[in-house]
């Protein structure tokens, strides 16, 4: 890291490295499960907008410091970097206030609210020279890595067309986070994100995006379907639903074969790759599949390593997928009220 700048704490070579989680809901609870099983990696401090909550969270999983409010958490001398798990309208606010304080972050997805928020948190990064990672799980899953290095490895070919789906039998209760415009509610932020995430992992920023919802009265989208178009000529089918327990299935199909991932394809256990003329190859792998503590090693090894930001998240392909993310709550009508002037693609 450039010691002229970070003015965090240095955390190069293979010493622990102390976390800080930031938020004590479910997203919360399950890092700090996750990283007491990753050698290295303590989790020394937490932080709610309550002491109680935050006291709580503290005594179940045996953390030594808990903070009412996020600024003695941001302060803490011993925390080498800090995983933001609020609610996806804080990440702004949380992330930036981290950064400004000298402390790396890896940021819950969707990263912001949208991508002008995104372009916010990355300029500082870069201009503080701090570490900025999109808690991405999918793209540290080891399967989900494999699956796209035969891709860009050529197994299938030129890739022609990407699916993927994420929906569930959501909340119907109005007052719900996830039917409530003035947290980012809807589907697109909290489920879209995946299937546009694959997609964009294969094929890069797409050219062309179109789309078309459902709104509910709240004004969130409860059922959206995405049709995403490069200038290669290969297209992306994606949906989300907060009123449909979809199939969780993704697939990728080129000019020489396709790949099939089962159901829970941003966790996924196996996939199967089928050329013509080939028996069909299936991979695995052992680990844990639902784990967050791939994404917490990557940014383990990058601090170590002193490296700004990772090769598996890169904050580029953070940026386009909210620009995509932005492109489509403009197709569909979706704006959310805390919003002043957001560029569109």
């Amino acid at each position: 890291m450039n010691d002229g700048v970070n003015d965090g704490t240095d955390v190069r070579g293979n010493g622990a490295v102390r976390w800080g989680i930031l938020a004590t809901g479910g997203i919360a609870e399950r890092f700090a499960t996750d990283l007491a099983e990753l050698d290295g990696a303590e989790v020394v401090a937490v932080a709610s907008r309550t002491e109680a909550s935050a006291r709580a969270f503290a005594d179940r999983f045996g953390i030594a410091r808990a903070y009412g409010g996020w600024d003695g958490l941001f302060a803490d001398p011993d925390v080498d970097v800090v995983y933001v798990a609020t609610p996806h309208h804080a990440h702004r606010e949380a992330a930036g206030r981290a950064l400004e304080a000298g402390k790396p972050v890896l940021c819950e997805k969707a990263f912001t609210l949208n991508a002008r928020e995104a372009e916010e948190l990355v300029a500082l990064a870069r201009d503080r020279g701090l570490f900025l990672m999109e808690a991405m799980w999918m793209y540290c899953n080891p399967l989900v890595r494999r699956l796209a290095e035969l891709v860009r490895g050529g197994a299938i070919g030129e890739v022609r067309t990407v699916q993927a789906d994420f929906g569930l039998a959501g909340p119907s209760d109005p007052g719900h986070r996830l039917r409530d415009p003035a947290v980012g509610g809807g589907a697109l932020l909290d489920l879209g994100v995946y299937p546009v995430s694959f997609a964009q992992l294969l094929l890069g920023e797409p050219d062309s995006v179109q789309a078309h919802a459902r709104i509910s009265p709240e004004g969130v989208d409860l059922n959206t379907g995405m049709l995403l178009g490069w200038d290669s000529g290969a297209s992306a089918l994606l949906s989300c639903s907060l009123e449909a327990d979809t199939p969780l299935t993704a697939s990728v199909s080129g000019t020489k074969g396709r790949i099939e991932v089962p159901r829970g394809f941003f966790f996924p256990e196996r996939f199967t790759l089928y050329r013509e003329g080939a028996e069909p190859e299936e991979f695995t792998h052992t680990d844990d599949p639902h784990s967050l503590r791939h994404e917490a090693a990557e940014v383990m090894r990058c601090l170590r390593a002193g490296e700004w930001e990772s090769p598996l998240v890169p904050l580029d392909g953070t940026l386009a997928v909210m620009r995509t993310l932005d492109a489509v709550r403009d197709r569909v009508g979706v704006r959310y009220p805390q919003e002043a002037l957001v560029t569109r693609g």
